[in-house]
């Protein structure tokens, strides 16, 4: 029994222990750090912005499908299949000039089209916020209701377009 108080009386102790206010007091200060020598610094001219075309953003890509081509865009549009609203609805796996996403379509009203939202994409798909069939294509927009992207039923479950910028862009299932 005097062992189990002797146990106990110790364990109180030493969590009292850690409980005790310290005071700091600059004798126990660190010495002040010696200053070191630095390089000189150097300075240089920028190049102009934008590169060699004068322009702050990239050169957009050549050889991009529908990019700028109105008799590929009218050829696509020809021979696209017909489409539906509720075909569209779920997930899509989105390919967008050479890297990949996930979109998302919903019937839920949203201004003149339906919800929609990307995750995992870049540039102007990371805005999108709806979408609409017009036709035989599909028109996605941003939140202000712009658009952003305009594909077309090639095939059962694929999607082919270009972004408004001239970016491929494929949605299969």
């Amino acid at each position: 029994m005097q062992f189990r108080y002797a146990v106990t009386a110790a364990a109180i102790g030493l969590s009292l222990a850690g409980c005790q206010r310290t005071a700091y007091n600059d004798s126990y200060s660190a010495p002040p750090l010696q200053a070191q020598p630095v390089n000189p610094v150097q300075s240089s001219q920028l190049p102009p912005a934008g590169g060699a075309n004068g322009s702050q953003f990239p050169a957009a890509p050549t050889g991009a499908p529908n990019a700028g081509n109105p008799q590929q865009q009218q050829a696509m549009a020809a021979s696209a299949m017909d489409v539906t609203k509720e075909s569209m609805v779920g997930s899509w796996k989105v390919s967008n000039g050479g890297s990949s996403c996930d979109m998302f379509l919903t019937l839920t009203n949203l201004g003149s089209g339906s919800r929609g939202g990307t995750r995992g994409c870049s540039g102007e798909l990371t805005a999108m916020g709806s979408w609409e069939v017009s036709g035989k294509q599909v028109l996605l927009k941003n939140r202000d209701g712009s658009t952003i992207g305009t594909i077309y039923k090639t095939a059962d479950s694929r999607f082919d377009g270009s972004t408004a910028s001239g970016q491929p862009l494929s949605l299969s299932r």
